[in-house]
């Protein structure tokens, strides 16, 4: 029994090679896996990459002087720097800008609640000191409150002054107009 341990000792341990047709199908695979991880890796990063960086919503825009809002609305457009993904833009939006009965400035967007058209001030002679929007007849107070056809009040821009200037946000809906 003794001399059955020696020879087991005695013997090499065999080793196993590998096969041409393995080490192939071993380097090929990598290869693909490689490559497919360099095209796979931009592509994922172009996807989730803006949705990463920090939205620029809470930015002001200076518009007007304050001296020069009175008490009957006044349209005012300005620029808006707009980033969509890797799309960037400067958008001109519109403003009607005025003061309260308190002589507090606030803000309406121009968009018609009903089917997104542009209201103006007093454009129908049938609706004096209203908004009217010309493609459904649609009006509004002053203030933004829906009178006829639209379904919700006039939006309204966050207002900040500063340094004498009227400052635009981003659009909220109205506080005005109490229900």
């Amino acid at each position: 029994m003794h001399d059955a341990q020696n020879k087991h000792s005695s013997e090499k341990p065999t080793r196993r090679e590998m096969s041409r047709r393995q080490f192939l199908s071993y380097t090929l695979g990598g290869t693909t896996a490689f490559m497919a991880a360099g095209v796979t890796i931009p592509m994922i990063r172009f996807a989730v990459d803006p949705i990463l960086q920090p939205s620029g919503e809470g930015s002001f825009v200076k518009v007007v002087e304050e001296s020069k809002i009175t008490n009957e609305p006044k349209s005012f457009k300005f620029q808006v720097h707009q980033v969509d993904g890797w799309y960037e833009s400067d958008t001109e939006l519109e403003a009607w800008i005025m003061k309260d009965d308190k002589g507090a400035i606030y803000a309406l967007s121009p968009v018609c609640k009903h089917l997104g058209c542009t209201v103006n001030w007093n454009a129908d002679a049938r609706y004096q000191n209203q908004f009217f929007c010309p493609c459904h007849e649609a009006h509004y107070t002053k203030e933004g409150k829906n009178l006829a056809v639209a379904p919700a009040p006039l939006d309204e821009y966050l207002i900040k002054i500063e340094n004498g200037f009227v400052y635009l946000g981003k659009v909220q809906p109205n506080q005005h107009v109490t229900k």
